[in-house]
């Protein structure tokens, strides 16, 4: 039997998050009744990412480039379904979701993505911001890069996420996604769900003035993902 999604999940250094990530999005799939591959994409980890991931029965690969567009590129190049799932190792889906996915392949859709909750109790700033960011990702229709489901047609019609980011591919994804969704009279929305739950494990990470600096830095200048070293903020972490 052919699958009906393919779930794409990028993976640097995820062992520790990918049971709880991979057993939530197995019970979420059996809720929605949806036959699924899901595919992580090892991105050069260093520890048991791929043998944790094997071990759950899911498929494997591997992209060396540490580059979370081409990571994503990747995994969606070895898909099979007519719909892509791109989904952060980190964030937890439920049946919900899911049922609402199932039910986009019946809906005019070219894709859709999700609002976003943390996974520990939030306030200040960084609730402030989580609000923030819920409302302009439905104002705009722009999904979260955690959460994307698109159509792997129009994905392919649109060169797949922008290699040239190191950050932020999410965002123009999104955008080329509506556009070519438009002239084939599809949409692009955020589904009417209650939010995925995503890590906030960069809250112990980083202090919040090193937040406030990255968003501070891709608000001014939106093409900084095309820095390396202005990404810093998704490719380090603590020892």
């Amino acid at each position: 039997m052919e699958p009906q999604l393919s779930v794409v999940i990028p993976a640097w250094n995820e062992a520790g998050f990918l049971p709880e990530t991979l057993a939530a999005l197995d019970n979420a799939l059996s809720e929605a009744g949806i036959h699924a591959e899901v595919i992580v994409v090892d991105n050069a980890s260093t520890d048991d990412t791929a043998a944790v991931a094997a071990a759950m029965g899911v498929r494997v690969i591997r992209e060396p480039e540490r580059k979370i567009a081409r990571v994503r590129n990747a995994g969606a190049e070895a898909a099979q379904a007519p719909w892509l799932l791109f989904l952060d190792a980190d964030t937890r889906v439920s049946g919900e979701h899911l049922v609402a996915v199932r039910a986009a392949r019946d809906q005019d859709l070219a894709g859709a993505g999700a609002t976003v909750a943390l996974d520990v109790p939030v306030s200040g700033f960084f609730a402030l911001g989580t609000r923030a960011w819920n409302g302009l990702s439905r104002r705009f229709r722009v999904a979260a890069g955690c959460f994307i489901l698109a159509r792997a047609d129009l994905h392919r019609a649109i060169g797949g996420f922008d290699e040239r980011l190191y950050a932020g591919d999410e965002i123009w994804y999104s955008r080329a996604l509506r556009r070519a969704g438009r002239r084939e009279g599809l949409e692009f929305r955020l589904l009417n769900t209650p939010p995925v739950v995503s890590s906030a494990r960069k809250l112990d990470w980083y202090a919040p003035w090193q937040h406030f600096l990255v968003v501070l830095t891709f608000l001014l200048f939106p093409w900084a993902g095309r820095f390396r070293r202005l990404s810093w903020f998704w490719y380090r972490r603590p020892d």
